[in-house]
């Protein structure tokens, strides 16, 4: 399994631990906004965005309207985009607390 992330039609982005993006998908839902993986960095007390997914595409974060926090616990964090993974010199805020 391994810890991924989708933006679905609606603007959701959501987390969970699969093994495919396709996974993350309830019926009906579809990926347009892209995916890739993410970790938590308990240093930052935030967690760190990065990659891409194969089936989905580059994740376009300008259509985040909602967060589903259940996959990473169900507790709000901030989170950063990683662009240049595994150099985490450059992170470019999501959501900030």
């Amino acid at each position: 399994m391994y810890q991924k992330f989708i933006i679905t039609q609606d603007g959701v982005l959501k987390f969970g631990k699969v093994y495919q993006h396709v996974d993350l998908l309830d019926w009906g839902e579809e990926c347009p906004y892209g995916g890739g993986l993410w970790k938590k960095d308990e240093g930052r007390r935030a967690i760190l965005l990065y990659g891409r997914s194969f089936a989905f595409g580059t994740p376009d974060f300008n259509q985040v309207r909602r967060i589903d926090w259940r996959g990473v616990g169900g507790t709000p964090s901030p989170l950063f985009f990683v662009p240049h993974w595994p150099n985490e010199d450059l992170l470019v805020p999501v959501y900030v607390m």
